[in-house]
């Protein structure tokens, strides 16, 4: 960063640390110790759509990868699209791998950046629930390197209250994005 950078208020902005992902397992035990929020087994990558020969070859060999782990007990990896136009990658673990999710969305992302898509990345998610199968996720912000809490509610509402008690709980576990303006709502992600 320059001077007239400094001078000028912009700042660089954050490199993206694919390894934070790997703080989720951490996270998920202090959710479940402090509020009862288990995880699901289902976390997904968002990317804004990208069409091409480059990107369906990618598309094919994330798939080939992850399906082909002898692990996998359930469901293939899905490609979706949502109704604003971003892509979608579900990967579905037992609800007790958390490790081995958290792996699968680790090697989509990495697959992506290292192929030159970086920029498409754009968060992933992880979706837990209570006892009274209330949804919550956490989510990955690719181009800021922080986590938030998710909570949506039925007819497109959030549990905000919520969303600020997963704040405080896994505070220590994981970087939080500060700015609640970018605690982006993920109406129907799949996986949630």
């Amino acid at each position: 960063m320059g001077l007239w950078d400094v001078l000028l208020g912009r700042s660089k902005p954050v490199e993206p640390d694919l390894d934070r992902l790997f703080g989720l397992p951490s996270a998920a035990l202090t959710l479940q110790a402090a509020i009862a929020f288990t995880p699901t087994g289902a976390g997904s990558v968002c990317f804004a759509s990208i069409e091409g020969g480059a990107f369906t070859q990618i598309r094919q060999e994330v798939g080939a990868l992850l399906d082909a782990d002898s692990e996998r007990a359930r469901a293939p990896v899905e490609f979706s699209r949502d109704t604003y136009g971003y892509s979608w990658m579900l990967s579905r673990r037992a609800a007790d791998d958390l490790p081995a999710l958290v792996g699968d969305l680790h090697a989509v992302n990495t697959a992506l950046q290292d192929s030159g898509f970086g920029p498409q990345l754009l968060c992933s998610l992880v979706s837990f629930r209570d006892a009274e199968l209330r949804p919550l996720a956490l989510v990955y912000l690719y181009k800021r390197g922080t986590f938030y809490p998710f909570a949506p509610l039925p007819g497109q509402l959030r549990d905000n209250a919520l969303e600020l008690q997963a704040r405080a709980v896994i505070k220590d576990d994981l970087r939080i994005e500060e700015d609640l303006g970018r605690w982006f709502p993920l109406w129907g992600a799949p996986g949630l």
